[in-house]
C-alpha cells in the first residue's frame, strides 16, 4: 500500500485472483486483489487463517501461479515470464526467508549464504558479504554447519542468504514461526535493520501482532481481499484491526 504517490514501488499486484480446484468444488484464495508495496519499506501481511496471506506472498514472489492478474516487480511483469525466465529472474531479484530456514545441511553457514551466487554463476561482492555478516552478527559461525547452529543463528544465515544478491525484494513467510520469543524478536529487529540500514524492501507474512509491530505498515486481508492497512503499527493497533476483521467475518458468516 502506497501513501506517498511519488514513492517508488518495489512490487505491485494487479487484479490478482487465485482459485484452487475445479468446479463445482473450488476455493478462492485471492479475489481481484490490487496492492502496491513501496521500495525501502518493511510491510507485514496479516489476516485470519484462510484469508489468502500466504497465497499472496507466494504469487508475488513467483513461487505460485495465478488464475488471473499480473505481478510487476520493478519494471518486469513476472506473470508473463516462462519457467526458465522466471527462475533466472527470481535468482537475481528476489530473496526468500522461509519459516523452516531451508538451509543445505552439508553446506557451512558461509556456503549457504553464498548459494544464490553459486546458482546464478555470479561472483559475490565480498564487501557486501562482510557487511551482512557484521550486521547479522554471525562472523564466528561461518564455518559451522546448520546442525551446529541454534534456530536463531540458522535464521540469521537464511536472512543473509536472502540478501546476498541484493534483491529488489525480500519475501519472508512466517520467519519467526519456529523460533522462541527472544530469537524471534532478534530476527525481526534484523529484518527491520536490513530496511533502515541497508535499504532493503521486505514483505512478510505473519500471524503474530508483535512481529507485525516491527513493520512500517501492515496490510490486512480477509476472504482473499485487501481489508485495510495500518501505518506505523503497534501491537495494540494490529490486535484491534484483526478483531475488526473477525467481527466482519462473523457478520458475513
Amino acid at each position: 500500500m502506497i501513501k506517498d504517490p511519488n514513492a517508488p514501488i518495489a512490487v505491485s499486484g494487479r487484479r490478482l485472483t487465485k482459485v484452487y480446484g475445479e468446479p463445482p468444488v473450488t476455493v478462492v484464495a485471492l479475489s481481484n486483489v490490487s496492492v502496491d508495496f513501496a521500495a525501502g519499506r518493511f510491510t507485514a501481511i496479516m489476516g485470519p487463517s484462510g484469508s489468502g496471506k500466504s497465497t499472496l506472498l507466494h504469487v508475488l514472489a513467483g513461487l505460485d501461479t495465478l488464475s488471473s492478474g499480473q505481478v510487476i516487480l520493478g519494471d518486469t511483469d513476472i506473470t508473463a515470464l516462462g519457467d526458465t525466465e522466471l527462475t533466472l529472474f527470481r535468482r537475481r531479484n528476489i530473496g526468500f526467508v522461509f519459516q523452516s530456514f531451508n538451509l543445505v545441511p552439508m553446506y557451512t553457514a558461509a556456503q549457504n549464504i553464498l548459494l544464490p551466487c553459486e546458482l546464478a554463476g555470479t561472483k559475490h561482492d565480498q564487501g557486501w558479504f562482510d557487511t551482512l555478516v557484521d550486521v547479522l552478527g554471525i562472523g564466528s559461525r561461518l564455518g559451522h554447519f546448520p546442525s551446529e547452529l541454534s534456530g536463531g543463528q540458522q535464521q540469521r544465515v537464511a536472512i543473509a542468504r536472502a540478501l546476498i544478491s541484493r534483491p529488489r525484494v525480500v519475501f519472508a513467510d512466517e520467519p519467526t514461526g519456529d523460533l522462541d520469543s527472544r530469537a524471534g524478536q532478534e530476527v525481526l529487529a534484523l529484518l527491520r535493520s536490513s530496511v533502515r540500514e541497508l535499504g532493503q524492501t521486505v514483505v512478510m507474512v505473519t500471524h503474530d501482532p508483535l512481529a507485525a509491530s516491527y513493520a512500517d505498515e501492515v496490510v490486512l486481508l480477509a476472504d482473499g481481499r485487501v481489508a485495510g492497512s495500518i501505518e506505523d503499527p503497534s501491537t495494540e493497533a494490529v490486535l484491534t484491526g484483526l478483531d475488526a476483521l473477525r467481527t466482519l467475518d462473523g457478520v458475513s458468516g
